[in-house]
């Protein structure tokens, strides 16, 4: 009896003129979600089921013969011309791998994956899972660090949870004394073939999930998993220059595989800071300035990320100046040198002027030849300095 089968646009929430951009973006948003090792272990068979069926459906949709035939015939066309294995040869998974790496998902874990599903889709390589060759998982975290912090670099203690291989198994997943045996069903092929007429469909052995054996008996430590979840702590070095969003790559610290650790890869998050705000390399702040020193010129403090230091201003200053102070920013992430520090300097105009200050800024008026004219010399300055 033929298989029912739901329709490839469907399962990728496409439509039937879709581009292959369009189709590649459905499938990578899918293969995120239900990546096997992205799902708690509970939900992990069902996502495997789901992680196959999009991935058959991008192997059609995604060649553009394949697809001629299953627009035309539908799952016909498709079955009768070519073997389970044979839909995913010429199919680019590629460019999927390489997008899915910057969430997280190691490239070689991602690809690995469909070998453990049994499929073969690279040409001429075994579908039968091999665990015994299988890097870890790579991990994300996000971390926040302040402004400090990211100007002169810092070290860090981050909590990781991770899958640590079983130290009482070594990762096998069998009990101590006891061996792994043949799969009875499919005779150590780790997949199984069904005939009907001229037509063959291989799929991944269920019985042994693709691994052509099984355990004798489980590991009572990890109950078969060959892993257990741990909680790690990790002291990461932060390099000065980094901004939010920058992407620190912890080699070997991700999850443990049987043939290698993974990667931890580190998001950084810089909290705001309540005086300065950065501007690429560069960061601003805005300090205030006496009106006497902004007429007369002075010095002025000013807040650095290095401590305080004392700025001269010339006289006849304006509200709004902006002054540079070199090398005073953000070091280049990359060591192309140290940003600046901007200086907006904003003149304070005197709210309440006692009577002998009055007296002396209208003197200075008069003496200026201002003290005549309709607008006053403190209706100037309010206006010259607002």
């Amino acid at each position: 009896m033929a298989l029912s089968k739901r329709d490839y646009y469907e399962i990728l929430g496409a439509k039937k003129n879709a581009s292959l951009d369009e189709v590649k973006k459905a499938y990578r948003e899918l293969a995120l979600r239900y990546h096997p090792d992205r799902v708690p272990h509970e939900q992990k068979k069902e996502a495997e089921e789901k992680f196959k069926e999009i991935s058959e459906a991008y192997a059609v949709l995604s060649d553009s013969q394949k697809r001629a035939l299953y627009d035309q015939y539908g799952h016909a066309g498709i079955d009768q011309r070519y073997a389970q294995e044979d839909i995913f040869k010429g199919a680019d998974f590629s460019s999927i791998f390489r997008d899915l790496g910057d969430f997280g998902v190691g490239g070689d874990l991602f690809e690995s994956i469909f070998s453990d599903l049994g499929f073969d889709i690279f040409g001429g390589r075994s579908s039968r899972r091999s665990a015994g060759r299988r890097r870890g998982r790579d991990l994300q975290i996000s971390i926040d660090i302040t402004l400090e912090e990211a100007a002169k670099g810092a070290e860090k203690t981050v909590t990781v949870p991770r899958y640590e291989l079983c130290s009482t198994c070594q990762g096998s997943g069998a009990k101590p004394g006891t061996k792994k045996i043949t799969c009875p069903q499919c005779k150590g092929a780790g997949r199984t073939v069904a005939s009907s007429g001229f037509f063959q469909l291989a799929q991944t052995c269920s019985r042994c999930g693709g691994e052509g054996s099984m355990l004798q008996a489980p590991c009572t430590d990890c109950r078969g998993e060959g892993r257990k979840r741990i909680v790690h702590k990790i002291k990461v070095k932060i390099p000065a220059g980094v901004d939010t969003g920058s992407n620190l790559r912890v080699r070997g610290e991700g999850e443990a595989g049987t043939s290698g650790r993974g990667d931890l890869y580190v998001i950084i998050e810089v909290q705001p800071n309540s005086v300065f705000t950065r501007e690429g390399n560069d960061i601003i702040i805005e300090i205030s300035a006496s009106l006497s020193k902004a007429i007369l010129g002075g010095e002025v403090e000013v807040p650095t990320l290095d401590g305080n230091v004392e700025m001269k201003i010339p006289a006849g200053t304006q509200s709004g100046k902006i002054f540079r102070l070199r090398e005073k920013g953000i070091p280049d992430v990359h060591g192309r040198g140290v940003g600046d520090q901007l200086v907006k300097v904003n003149v304070e105009i005197p709210k309440n002027l006692t009577a002998e200050a009055r007296k002396l800024i209208e003197e200075f008026a008069r003496l200026s030849g201002e003290g005549t004219g309709k607008e006053s010399f403190g209706e100037k300055i309010r206006r010259t300095f607002s």
